[in-house]
């Protein structure tokens, strides 16, 4: 990893602690708006798969110990396996299909729920925790909707905007 890339993962992590401290101070739930998965898509989608999965693995972990959000268990290690898992795939589509920006970002949605669930499978078969993966992942769908759309609208042109403002290629990643 280069000096740039080292910054912009300190700063997409930063974000990601920022922003969901930001949407709960203005009652804006995180499970609705999804604030902390942003910055860790926009790290897969402009710095590449591994700085994404380093980001959504310690951005959440630094968030619980900082912020106590997510709580511990069960959701902290749900969040840290399904926003590893957004970096790491919208980075290496990205990386794959140069200059494209929305197919690896509904790719690595797409990936990091299914994470989410297996994660919620292993919880609930090995550590007893109450949660049935398919209601959990269907809940955290349509509670997320607004979240969702606002990472469709908003991210794309964010991440084209660092890529110019940057001097980053799209498969500079």
């Amino acid at each position: 990893m280069n000096t740039r890339k080292i910054v912009m993962t300190g700063m997409f992590i930063a974000l990601g602690i920022v922003l969901p401290i930001a949407f709960h101070s203005f009652n804006m739930g995180g499970p609705v708006f999804l604030p902390m998965h942003i910055p860790v898509l926009m790290a897969g989608l402009t710095l590449g798969p591994l700085a994404g999965l380093f980001t959504g693995v310690i951005t959440p972990l630094l968030s619980s110990v900082m912020t106590g959000m997510p709580p511990m268990f069960p959701m902290l290690p749900i969040m840290v396996f399904e926003l590893g898992v957004y970096g790491l795939t919208s980075g290496f589509i990205a990386k794959q299909y140069p200059g494209k920006t929305f197919f690896p970002l509904i790719a690595g949605m797409i990936d990091g729920r299914v994470m989410a669930a297996i994660v919620v499978f292993v919880l609930s078969t090995f550590f007893g925790v109450q949660m049935s993966p398919w209601a959990f992942i269907k809940g955290a769908i349509v509670t997320g909707i607004p979240g969702i759309l606002i990472q469709l609208v908003i991210i794309p042109p964010l991440v084209k905007a660092i890529r110019n403002a940057t001097g980053m290629k799209a498969n500079h990643a």
